[in-house]
């Protein structure tokens, strides 16, 4: 969903000021150049946990390898402008790769084909753009398949009742969202009680689910697209004296979420591995510094069904397990 978003000078000036900053550099700090490979990544927030993790993975990868790492971020889910600004800046610095989690699937194209035009290596994580072939790899989850593995235990948790579902989707625009939900559906076969775009934002899972149980009375089942959604969805829940009666389904596998679980807050979270996502992307941006060699289409990266509720024909990993292994 197109926003405007801040001039380029104001989005490196609040990146420099802010806490928690929306620029990290991986080893040396002279900006005129030290021989070191300068990679690019752009998230889509710096502030979401998983883009944290993402950011604080590749940022160790580039130390081992000894190349450079300059992370800037949109300052919100679906912020597409402060995007292109930040891609626009990396092209400018002479980032020889940029990794980028994109906010709108169609909303940077632009920007990465004047990069890319400049022989930049571009690599999608996370989030696929629409056409895929518009960078020259992707690293993600297979975000429709971790959407049907969130329907199928969901569907088999409510022992033969249909699905009757609220369904919160993550940002307009997001082929992470549409595929998502688009798995869901084909698993779990809802009845669509009520579908609303959240940004995978908790406040935002909260508000919607608030206002849909007014008419949801039927309600025994959730899709998230994420653990924050579905934190927000417990919430509002709990507060209808409906947690113990619904099955929350989501996506992430952080820590938090995992324990989430285990509380008995989330029935089942698809784990995905977004440390794994950035160690590749990183390796694949050395290899292409020294070699020219570039990858090409969508590498796939795992998923893992984490819940204490195991049930017969799924395969699932439980808390314990999860926690040690949140987001690889």
């Amino acid at each position: 969903m197109g926003r405007r978003g801040p001039a380029l000078v104001a989005l490196v000036a609040v990146a420099a000021l802010a806490v928690g900053c929306t620029s990290t550099k991986s080893g040396s700090d002279d900006a005129a150049g030290d021989g070191k490979t300068k990679i690019g990544l752009v998230t889509k927030t710096d502030s979401n946990p998983y883009f944290v993790a993402l950011r604080e993975a590749a940022k160790a990868q580039a130390d081992k390898n000894g190349a450079e790492l300059v992370a800037l971020a949109g300052k919100f889910d679906g912020d597409n402008d402060g995007q292109v600004a930040a891609i626009e800046n990396l092209v400018q610095q002479g980032a020889k790769t940029i990794l980028v989690t994109p906010n709108n699937s169609t909303g940077i194209l632009g920007a990465i084909k004047k990069a890319r035009d400049k022989g930049v290596l571009v690599i999608a994580l996370d989030t696929e753009t629409d056409p895929q072939d518009a960078v020259d790899a992707t690293i993600a989850t297979d975000n429709t398949e971790a959407g049907r593995l969130q329907g199928q235990y969901v569907k088999a948790a409510l022992n033969g009742q249909p699905a009757r579902s609220i369904l919160l989707d993550g940002t307009p625009g997001s082929t992470v969202s549409e595929q998502r939900h688009a798995g869901y559906v084909e698993s779990a076969q809802p009845e669509d009680l009520g579908t609303e775009a959240t940004n995978g934002e908790q406040n935002k899972a909260q508000q919607a689910t608030e206002n849909l149980l007014q008419r949801a009375t039927t309600v025994n089942s959730v899709y998230t697209i994420n653990e924050p959604a579905a934190r927000g969805a417990y919430v509002a829940l709990k507060a209808k004296n409906l947690a113990d009666k619904v099955v929350i389904g989501s996506i992430d596998g952080s820590c938090d979420g995992v324990t989430a679980v285990k509380n008995g807050e989330i029935a089942v979270t698809v784990m995905q591995f977004p440390k794994k996502m950035a160690e590749q992307g990183v390796d694949f941006a050395v290899e292409f510094a020294k070699s020219g060699k570039k990858p090409s289409g969508f590498v796939k990266t795992d998923t893992a069904v984490v819940t204490d509720k195991p049930i017969a024909g799924i395969d699932s990993k439980d808390t314990a397990w999860g926690l040690e292994n949140c987001w690889g």
